[in-house]
């Protein structure tokens, strides 16, 4: 009875372990869970009219990340849509010249994806945590956030003219 009992502690310790070490590859900080049940409608949204072709050799092959007939380059019409322009440094190169002035990597997509692995490694929240699946962003995050209210009042003792703040919410 008794090696029965020890069994049955020890699978349930080995099942937890498991469990919790499940997501060490990608740690998760924010742990939401959608109240919804289905697509949702707003997911893709076609950029301009859809046409059927003639006949279906006509399609070109599908390229991932490509363009194809209804977004021709849609690297570039992301960048539109964001109100962004993707002929900035043809058109100001004295303005990619001035913020390049002290240097910077070529590579840096890459540098701030493993910089971003291990900082959300080590602030992937206590065991029970993980386990329970409690959002711990706000929590990882709290020394890298900014007191509004703080800067707002070092600036104006600066002279520096803001616009209005919300009034703060005291609980």
């Amino acid at each position: 009875m008794k090696r029965n009992y020890l069994i049955i502690v020890f699978g349930f310790i080995v099942l937890s372990l498991g469990a919790g070490c499940a997501s060490i590859n990608q740690p998760s900080l924010m742990n939401l869970r959608s109240s919804k049940t289905g697509p949702n409608e707003f997911l893709v949204v076609p950029s301009g009219p859809l046409k059927q072709p003639k006949t279906y050799s006509e399609l070109p092959l599908p390229t991932p990340g490509g363009g194809n007939r209804t977004d021709r380059k849609p690297g570039n019409e992301v960048i539109t849509a964001l109100g962004g322009n993707e002929n900035f440094s043809r058109r100001d190169p004295k303005l990619v010249e001035y913020v390049s002035r002290y240097g910077g990597e070529i590579n840096i997509r890459s540098i701030l994806a493993k910089e971003d692995l291990a900082f959300r490694e080590e602030n992937d929240g206590l065991f029970l945590e993980r386990i329970l699946k409690v959002s711990v962003y706000y929590k990882a995050y709290a020394k890298q956030s900014l007191d509004q209210y703080v800067e707002l009042k070092r600036l104006n003792d600066l002279g520096v003219k803001t616009v209005s703040a919300p009034p703060k919410v005291t609980n």
